[in-house]
């Protein structure tokens, strides 16, 4: 670090009222650029497969693109951190974001030129948008306390809602914008995704300073010198709490990828049509988000174990409703997914928070890149295997399936409950 960097660090160092200023101003800065970040997200997702049908002339291969961008997104997320971890959140995520944006506009040309291999190529970079809209809910944790990472988490989740929510909206009016100017049609989502994710790559650039990773940095620093380091036993506390809250992640977006993605066939082997099954997954998207604050609060207040556990149930009882509600009824699918979403959004945030708990701020950026390679692949895993769950068995086993899953959150949780118990019994008797 330069010497105006670290002069810089020591001003908030010394002053507490300006590290909650910063704080605050980081979560504005995360948030804005989460609006920006969801609508590249969610507009290039809605017409992915479309536009890979249209260009393969056959959707044998249309989920492919899926496949491909959340490749792309587990690579990027162990880059984005490794790059945070060395050169602060705001170089990262930055870089990311554009990166993802370059992507998008790769597509584009891929579509133009009607090249499947560029296309192919393009989606993969592409990820690295999906991926470091995912990993931008860290950037508020670092200057917030232990009351304040759940609040800080959902603060970044809701407003990626707003993008999310947006971004499919304007498939239509992107649409007819491609086609004005000789682009396909279905390309025109990826013009969004590329300015979306390029405007929130430039606004983070310029605005996130100083950086809130580099002032942790030096917040912890200063704070180890003065109480003499930690104790070895909280290493192993702290391990212990970062495969809990890694092993809470992965299962529930495993168990919420692979429900979501053959909900749209179940319901389409039913009637249903295409507006019925984009309202039910409007639904389900809205409660992955819009909780986001309530449950934030809900971790800090009464604890990331009763949150985790809470996600577990929810999603059980989410597999139990898809699995036996009528096909045929809207009402009832409606109610399963948003139990989904909703367990989906108790997992990720209880999850997030005990990572943030567990974690050094010198190793923190990149252990969470680490562990959102493995839920980009846990999402991966999971639209695969339903598939292959519905094709050997059907929906309403799939389904239970998934709910009898999440249930492995439950002794999980209590398990690491009950070993901190014992171990901070121990170090009492030894002292």
């Amino acid at each position: 670090m330069t010497d105006e960097t670290n002069d810089l660090a020591q001003e908030y160092i010394d002053n507490p009222e300006k590290q909650k200023g910063l704080y605050k101003r980081t979560l504005i800065i995360v948030v804005i650029s989460q609006m920006f970040g969801g609508a590249g997200l969610a507009a290039g997702i809605t017409v992915g497969a479309l536009l890979a049908e249209e260009m393969l002339g056959t959707n044998a291969f249309a989920g492919l693109p899926a496949a491909l961008f959340t490749l792309g997104s587990a690579g990027a997320a162990l880059a984005v951190g490794r790059l945070s971890n060395r050169f602060g959140r705001r170089m990262g995520l930055a870089t990311g974001f554009i990166v993802g944006g370059l992507g998008a506009i790769g597509v584009v040309i891929a579509a133009v030129l009607n090249s499947i291999i560029l296309l192919f190529a393009a989606l993969l970079v592409y990820g690295a948008g999906t991926a470091t809209n995912l990993q931008a809910r860290y950037a508020g944790t670092d200057l917030a306390t232990n009351k304040q990472r759940g609040t800080a988490v959902s603060m970044a989740m809701v407003s990626t809602t707003f993008g999310a929510v947006a971004g499919p909206n304007l498939v239509d009016v992107m649409g007819n914008f491609a086609r004005s100017i000789g682009v396909p049609e279905l390309a025109g989502p990826f013009i969004l995704s590329a300015t979306a994710f390029i405007l929130a790559g430039i606004f983070l650039f310029i605005f996130l300073r100083p950086d809130p990773f580099i002032i942790a940095l030096k917040i912890n620093a200063n704070k180890d010198k003065n109480e003499q380091g930690a104790r070895p036993q909280d290493n192993l506390i702290n391990k212990k709490g970062i495969i809990v809250g890694a092993i809470i992640m992965v299962l529930s977006q495993i168990v919420m990828i692979a429900i979501m993605t053959m909900t749209p066939i179940h319901m389409g082997d039913h009637g249903h049509s295409l507006r019925a099954i984009g309202l039910v997954i409007g639904f389900h998207i809205g409660a992955m988000y819009f909780p986001s604050l309530f449950t934030g609060v809900l971790v800090d207040k009464i604890g990331r174990p009763a949150m985790a556990i809470a996600s577990g149930a929810t999603l059980l009882l989410a597999g139990i409703v898809a699995a036996f509600a009528p096909g045929g009824s809207l009402f009832f699918m409606t109610v399963a997914l948003i139990l989904l979403g909703l367990g989906w959004n108790f997992g990720l945030i209880s999850g997030t928070a005990l990572i943030v708990d567990s974690t050094e701020p010198k190793t923190r950026a990149k252990t969470q890149g680490t562990v959102d390679v493995f839920i980009a692949l846990a999402g991966a895993s999971g639209g695969a295997m339903s598939g292959m769950v519905v094709a050997g068995s059907s929906y309403e086993m799939l389904s239970l399936v998934g709910g009898v899953l999440s249930l492995i959150l439950i002794p999980i949780v209590i398990w690491s409950i009950r070993d901190k118990k014992v171990k901070t019994e121990d170090s009492r008797r030894a002292l």
